[in-house]
């Protein structure tokens, strides 16, 4: 692959992800070392995934092309709901004038891996085609983490007046995102690269 190709493909992958953390950082108003550090789970996810799908992809192409989308549905559909969930409820006296504590680590990783499945079937394609894909998980993990970090502090300066907002439509963009995924691969919409 092309270095122009590469850094389209990083971008791409890392997208979902960008839009995920706006969300988050409006809703929980990280410090920069927070959204560093959410920068750093969603990077080394989204490195890995690409990696995990292209050793499938040598050992048994069909597995992770069959599964992935019911995957990526699941995880993302969980978590856009929580977002959801978390949206529509009436703020906490915490959330006027501190930043919030909900959101841990775990629902981080679960979101990123439910925004990365996508680049564990990318990883599967580029099996097929010889890429060097050290070089291109290391590119998609660093995008992701420049993007994640950048969304997160863009959500935190719309504040916590539209963190819930932000949380909510961040959900809904989650689920979309899901959908999305599973109807391109259950062949109901062509595909969304294309």
């Amino acid at each position: 692959m092309t270095p122009g190709a590469i850094a389209v493909l990083s971008l791409s992958m890392s997208t979902d992800a960008f839009a995920a953390a706006v969300g988050r950082g409006a809703a929980h108003r990280p410090a920069l070392g927070q959204a560093l550090r959410a920068g750093l789970v969603f990077g080394v996810i989204e490195a890995i995934t690409p990696i995990i799908g292209w050793s499938l992809g040598l050992i048994a192409a069909g597995l992770i092309q069959q599964i992935d989308h019911w995957i990526a549905f699941a995880l993302l559909a969980v978590v856009g709901a929580h977002m959801i969930k978390e949206g529509l409820s009436k703020p906490d006296a915490e959330d006027e004038g501190a930043p919030s504590r909900r959101g841990g680590l775990l629902a981080l990783v679960a979101t990123a891996v439910g925004t990365s499945i996508d680049a564990a079937a990318v990883g599967v394609g580029l099996a097929f085609i010889g890429a060097d894909i050290w070089i291109i998980a290391a590119s998609i993990g660093f995008t992701t983490f420049v993007l994640t970090t950048t969304g997160m502090l863009i959500g935190k300066a719309v504040g916590v007046r539209f963190g819930k907002t932000a949380e909510l439509l961040g959900g809904v963009a989650l689920i979309g995102i899901g959908l999305l995924i599973l109807a391109e691969h259950l062949g109901w919409i062509g595909g969304l690269a294309s």
